[in-house]
């Protein structure tokens, strides 16, 4: 699932340049059984699936290094944010699990995790999607990965407010025309105009960021 994610675009670059590294392995090769398998049903009873505790253990004994940062992706884990991706940014070495069926069993996150994350409140088939956007969000704050570093200083959560519009040329088409204060060549002016329409979309949009 990974291997287009991290040869594509800015991670792909980022990657085949060695600023980032990621080793992606799967929790199947630790399982014991001749079928591989890692998960079973719930004790107590319910719908679904989950991860076994013998796979997962070994997995993390196996490619933890001191002083890394062991995180569990999951729904019901803390909101990921701008300011989580850069503080993780600054870490060393990040092992990323991804959970499956319906999570892992309670002692491993009670036990081999340092920190739980979600994405958003919504539940995906698996956490791989949610790994992979935990490690394009913090790339973006490794020195070197983007090529314009004022990429970040101008983005939307960087500054508690979502972006401003963005126009390029043609200057007008189908009748339709770009303000005219971006073609003004007055700096001052353009940095008013697009932070009042910051301003004017985290209104409507997300609120909750003014506050």
């Amino acid at each position: 699932m990974l291997d287009g994610f991290l040869t594509e675009s800015i991670v792909g670059r980022a990657y085949e340049s060695e600023l980032i590294g990621v080793n992606v392995r799967n929790v199947r090769d630790w399982a014991t059984d001749k079928h591989r398998v890692t998960d079973d049903r719930p004790f107590g009873g319910g719908a679904g699936m989950v991860m076994r505790c013998e796979p997962v253990f070994a997995a993390m004994e196996a490619v933890q290094t001191p002083g890394c940062r062991r995180i569990y992706l999951t729904p019901d884990g803390d909101p990921f944010t701008a300011e989580k991706a850069e503080a993780l940014s600054m870490e060393k070495h990040l092992v990323l699990l991804s959970g499956h069926y319906e999570g892992i069993d309670q002692r491993i996150r009670d036990n081999i995790i340092d920190e739980e994350i979600s994405i958003g409140d919504y539940v995906l088939t698996n956490g791989t999607l949610a790994a992979a956007v935990v490690i394009d969000a913090l790339a973006r704050f490794i020195p070197g990965v983007l090529g314009d570093e004022k990429s970040l200083t101008h983005e939307s959560f960087t500054r508690k407010l979502l972006d401003f519009p963005q126009y390029t040329r043609p200057a007008e088409y189908r009748g339709m025309s770009i303000p005219e204060v971006l073609l003004s060549g007055n700096h001052t002016e353009i940095e008013k105009w697009r932070t009042a329409r910051q301003e004017e979309k985290t209104r409507q949009v997300r609120p909750d960021l003014l506050n």
